[in-house]
């Protein structure tokens, strides 16, 4: 029998999940057993679940227009994962949290009083910051009994130097949480992780760390540690996304404003939701439909992604005073070597020369820049799931080692192994 950890992901639109297990008295890794979504919350739900080798093994759709609340969806992901673990026992449960504020710098045991906290939060996070926390409140109503443990996607960045925190307003909005946070950390703190262990040379330099996905994100590391990051006080800022725009001169928001009425919640559509590589291409936010179209909007829109992913590379190579590695990662960064080549090839300056080959074949983690290149050039799939299971193991580990012995013999789960 084996201890399991069911890891939880919430969106606007979707319910991502994994169910990880190991050896409750073992040093065994965390092991992941199935994975599974269910998209297009608030219109078609449509649930799939696949097991470790990536076999689909179970789906359903509802029809469309039948309210689905993520609490009633949740239930339906519980119910299966109950159904799927057999023998192992479901004995916590890892949240993916979007803002920890300028106080939450590590994953932290679910409380009332913590759950109060992270609603304040909203207004830092007003499209993320919900989602993640109903499942939480759906879980703990339906298991109280369940440790549950949120990880913040900010925590990464938090110890940036302070000057990278800043934003350049009066001191008075700087107290009231307006600085520079950094997102994707979960993804950059797996990444530093696996630097460790397939570069270790590297690990101690200057590494610039491409997160693109839908949602994209540089870091400037070193150590293992964020020294500055292109995202800022929200989601929206530094590089072009799939349908967010990235930095925008603030005089562009005072001009729609002005000009054209546009109100906060247009704005805040317009910027999150049309904006980015659909609204510069008008036909997608998804960089594989522009890379196989034909059409010049799309190679705009892939030109621009390009551009300004370099430009603020220089920004962030500025910062760390120079550039050893670079690593790529998430959707865009490990499966589009196009965009990989156009990008090192604006940081030729910089010393970036890619092997075309390896460059263009290849999958997993591996190296990809030219061996005579002065910055070694890496491929690393991204695991925010893992990051999230290992932080769960240990926090609820922790705090099962807390309660003692005494709550064990009265029937409590035995402890968690934290060894991951």
């Amino acid at each position: 029998m084996s201890d399991a950890v069911l890891v939880v992901n919430a969106g606007s639109s979707s319910l991502k999940f994994a169910v990880f297990e190991t050896a409750a008295a073992t040093a065994a890794p965390l092991v992941r057993v199935s994975y599974g979504q269910i998209e297009g919350i608030g219109d078609a739900p449509h649930f799939t679940a696949h097991d470790a080798a990536g076999a689909q093994v179970a789906e359903h759709r509802w029809p469309a227009g039948e309210v689905r609340t993520h609490e009633e969806l949740l239930g339906v992901v519980l119910d299966w994962v109950d159904r799927h673990l057999g023998r192992d026992r479901l004995v916590a449960v890892g949240h993916r949290v979007v803002h920890g504020g300028p106080r939450f710098d590590r994953p932290m045991l679910v409380t009332d009083a913590l759950l109060r906290a992270l609603e304040a939060l909203t207004p830092l996070a007003p499209l993320h910051q919900p989602h993640n926390i109903a499942p939480i409140r759906a879980i703990a109503a339906a298991r109280p009994g369940l440790a549950q443990v949120v990880c913040f996607d900010t925590a990464f960045h938090h110890d940036m130097p302070e000057v990278a925190k800043r934003v350049a307003l009066p001191p008075a909005y700087l107290a009231d949480g307006v600085r520079r946070y950094g997102f994707h950390g979960l993804s950059y703190e797996y990444i530093a992780g696996r630097l460790r262990g397939l570069a270790p040379a590297l690990t101690g330099g200057r590494v610039l760390v491409a997160h693109l996905g839908n949602g994209a994100s540089l870091c400037a590391m070193q150590d293992g540690k964020s020294l500055d990051t292109t995202m800022g006080f929200t989601a929206l800022d530094g590089l072009v996304m799939g349908t967010r725009c990235g930095g925008i001169d603030p005089g562009i928001l005072l001009y729609l404003q002005q000009q054209h009425a546009m109100s906060a919640g247009d704005l805040e559509q317009l910027l999150y939701r049309r904006a980015g590589l659909l609204g510069v291409s008008g036909i997608s936010g998804d960089m594989r439909e522009l890379l196989a179209s034909d059409a010049a909007a799309a190679r705009e829109a892939v030109a621009l992604f390009v551009f300004r992913l370099a430009r603020e590379a220089g920004g962030l190579i500025s910062s760390m005073g120079g550039l050893d590695g670079i690593v790529f990662t998430a959707g865009i960064g490990e499966h589009a070597p196009e965009i990989r080549a156009a990008a090192c090839a604006r940081l030729a300056w910089a010393g970036v020369a890619l092997d075309a080959a390896r460059n263009a074949t290849g999958s997993g983690a591996r190296c990809i820049s030219a061996s005579g290149s002065r910055v070694a050039v890496w491929v690393i799939p991204t695991d925010e799931e893992a990051m999230i299971a290992r932080h769960t193991v240990m926090v609820a580990g922790e705090e099962q080692g807390r309660l003692g012995s005494a709550q064990t013999r009265k029937g409590a789960h035995a402890p968690l192994n934290p060894r991951t």
